[in-house]
C-alpha cells in the first residue's frame, strides 16, 4: 500500500520530470562558456556529484540540483547516465525535495546480495544513501530502485540514522568484504570529524569510530567524505586506504578544496599514516570540490574513478553562465604511488577521453620559437583541447602554454624553476570581475624529473584541468574568455627551454 509520504514523493518527481524535460529543450549546449565534454545540466544550478555507481552497462551520475533556478536551493538529485563517462543522457530528477526536506549529498550502491531485501530474485536493487536536510536537523536516509535508477521508492523506516545534529551529512557507503558488512563514512561537518558506521543490510547501522580533526587547519568544516583502498603502484601485495574529505573554506589558495589522508582501515577505524598536521590536497586549483569515487566498477575494469564539482563556494553563485550554473570534472583515474615524500595519489583523465580526439599536431625536439612557428603554420588552435607537453628546462626561469588567447586575454599554464612549481594564471583569462576573489594564480610544488617537466592539459571553453608530472599534481580552474579567444602558443623566460614533445588534439563535443 502506498503511504502518503510515498505518494508525495512520486507526485513531486513526476512534476519535476515534466518541468525539467520541457525547460531543458531550450538549452543549446552552445551557450557562452558552456563546456563541451564536461558534464553540465541543461538548465539551473548544480553542485556536488552524488551517487556515482556503475550498473547494468551504465555509469550513473547523480548530482545536487535545483530544479527551479540557477542558484543554490531546493536541493534534489539530478540524474544522468553514460555508456562511456563522457556522452551523458539526461534523465528526470531522481530524488526530489519533498516539502521542506531537501535531498543533500550521498552515495549509491548496487546491493548484489539483496541484503536490504529491496530486490527480487536475480534483480539486485540500486540503493541511494543520502542526507535528509531540514532547517534544524540532518539525518541519513535511503531509497531504492528496481529499474536501473529510473524510479525510486523511499524507505518507510527513514531516517536510518539520526543523532540530532544540524551538520551531519554526506554519507559514502561501500561493501567491506573482510567484515561482511556495509561501511558508511559520514561527516560531523562543524566538528571536522568523519564518523564510521557499519550495517548488515543498509537499514540498521552501528557506530564504529570517529576520525579527526586532522590535516589542514584552519578550515571551516568537512564535507563529502570518501573511503577506499588502493594498491601501491610497483609494490606487489601492498595497499593503503585513502580517506578523502572536503573543506568548504580553507584551501591554500582560498575557498573550497579536497584533502586526503593515507593510512589503514581495519573494518572499524581509520588510522592516518602521516603526522596529524600533514595536509595532502587532491587538487591545487580553485575549482575542484566534493569529489566522489564510483561504486561497483566492474572487476575487469578495476579503476578507482572520481568526479568533482568544478567550482568554489566563494563565488559559485556569481559565475556568469546561463541558463545553467555549475559543471563536473571529467572522470579521473586515481592511483597510489610512492615518491620521496611518501605515498601520494596520482591522477589522469579517464582513458575514454581519447575517443573525443580530432585534428591534431605532433612536434618533437624543437625550441619554443620553432614550436610556435609550427603551431602557427598548422593553424592549430581551439577552445576544446587536450595537450601533452614534455619540456627540458635547460635553465629557463619560466615556461609554459598560453591557452585561450585573444585580444588582451590569455590563460597561462606554466612552470617556474625557483621555486620549482607548476601553475595556472587566470588573471587575464577573460571575464574576471564578477567576484573580487576570482582572478589569481594558483600553483603547486613540482620537481623536474631528469631535467624535464611533463604537463597534460584539458581545455574546455571555461574549464582548464592540469595534470603535472605523473599526475601527482592537479590544478583545476574555471575561466571565462571571449568566444573568439582560441589561440595557442608556448612561452619561455630566461634560458633555452626545449620542447621534447608536444602532442595536441582538438576534442569533439559530446553534446552534438
Amino acid at each position: 500500500m502506498m503511504h502518503d509520504g510515498m505518494r508525495i514523493f512520486l507526485t513531486c518527481a513526476s512534476a519535476l520530470a515534466l518541468a525539467a524535460a520541457g525547460l531543458a529543450q531550450t538549452a543549446t549546449y552552445d551557450e557562452p562558456y558552456r563546456p563541451q565534454f564536461h558534464f553540465s545540466p541543461a538548465i539551473n544550478w548544480t553542485n556536488d556529484p552524488n551517487g556515482l555507481v556503475y550498473h547494468a552497462g551504465e555509469w550513473h551520475l547523480f548530482y545536487q540540483y535545483n530544479p527551479f533556478g540557477d542558484l543554490w536551493g531546493h536541493m534534489s538529485w539530478g540524474h544522468a547516465v553514460s555508456p562511456d563517462l563522457f556522452h551523458w543522457k539526461h534523465l528526470p530528477v531522481a530524488l526530489p525535495e519533498v516539502g521542506e526536506v531537501m535531498i543533500f549529498s550521498g552515495s549509491a550502491v548496487v546491493d548484489h546480495a539483496n541484503s536490504s531485501g529491496f530486490g527480487s530474485a536475480g534483480k539486485p536493487p540500486m540503493v541511494a544513501i543520502y542526507t535528509s536536510r531540514t532547517a534544524s536537523d540532518q539525518t541519513q536516509s535511503i531509497g531504492y530502485s528496481a529499474d536501473k535508477g529510473r524510479t525510486w521508492t523511499d524507505y518507510e523506516g527513514n531516517p536510518v540514522i539520526d543523532i540530532d545534529d544540524p551538520a551531519f551529512r554526506d554519507p559514502k557507503v561501500f561493501w567491506h568484504a573482510a567484515t561482511e558488512r556495509w561501511i558508511m563514512a559520514v561527516v560531523l561537518a562543524n566538528q571536522r570529524k568523519v564518523r564510521l558506521f557499519g550495517s548488515p543490510d543498509l537499514k540498521t547501522w552501528k557506530f564504529l569510530s570517529d576520525f579527526g580533526p586532522e590535516g589542514a587547519h584552519p578550515v571551516s568544516n568537512w564535507e563529502c567524505p570518501d573511503l577506499f583502498e588502493l594498491p601501491v603502484e610497483g609494490e606487489p601485495g601492498q595497499s593503503k586506504w585513502i580517506l578523502q574529505v572536503d573543506s568548504g573554506m580553507g584551501h591554500p589558495w582560498l575557498g573550497s578544496g579536497c584533502q586526503y589522508f593515507v593510512g589503514e582501515f581495519d573494518g572499524e577505524r581509520f588510522i592516518n599514516d602521516n603526522p596529524p598536521e600533514t595536509a595532502l590536497w587532491l587538487d591545487w586549483g580553485r575549482d575542484f570540490y566534493a569529489a566522489q569515487s564510483y561504486s561497483d566498477v566492474p572487476e575487469q575494469d578495476g579503476r578507482r574513478l572520481v568526479i568533482g564539482w568544478i567550482s568554489n563556494w566563494m563565488y559559485a553563485r556569481d559565475k556568469p553562465t546561463a541558463p545553467w550554473r555549475g559543471a563536473q570534472s571529467v572522470a579521473r583515474e586515481l592511483r597510489l604511488k610512492r615518491f620521496d615524500k611518501g605515498l601520494r595519489l596520482v591522477q589522469q583523465p579517464a582513458r575514454e577521453i581519447e575517443m573525443l580526439r580530432g585534428p591534431s599536431i605532433s612536434l618533437r625536439d624543437l625550441s619554443v620559437g620553432e614550436a610556435n612557428q609550427r603551431i602557427e603554420q598548422a593553424g592549430f588552435s581551439g577552445d576544446t583541447l587536450e595537450l601533452q607537453l614534455v619540456v627540458a628546462v635547460d635553465g629557463a626561469r619560466d615556461f609554459g602554454v598560453r591557452l585561450l588567447q585573444g585580444t588582451d586575454e590569455e590563460t597561462l599554464v606554466g612552470f617556474t624553476a625557483a621555486p620549482a612549481e607548476v601553475y595556472v594564471d587566470r588573471r587575464k583569462s577573460g571575464k574576471v570581475d564578477f567576484h573580487e576573489s576570482f582572478a589569481g594564480r594558483h600553483s603547486a610544488r613540482l620537481a623536474p624529473v631528469e631535467g624535464r617537466v611533463r604537463l597534460r592539459i584539458l581545455v574546455d571553453r571555461s574549464v582548464v584541468e592540469v595534470f603535472a608530472g605523473e599526475g601527482e599534481v592537479a590544478i583545476t580552474d574555471r575561466v571565462f574568455p571571449s568566444p573568439s579567444s582560441t589561440g595557442l602558443s608556448l612561452f619561455e623566460k630566461g634560458g633555452n627551454a626545449r620542447v621534447v614533445s608536444l602532442d595536441a588534439w582538438q576534442l569533439k563535443s559530446v553534446w552534438k
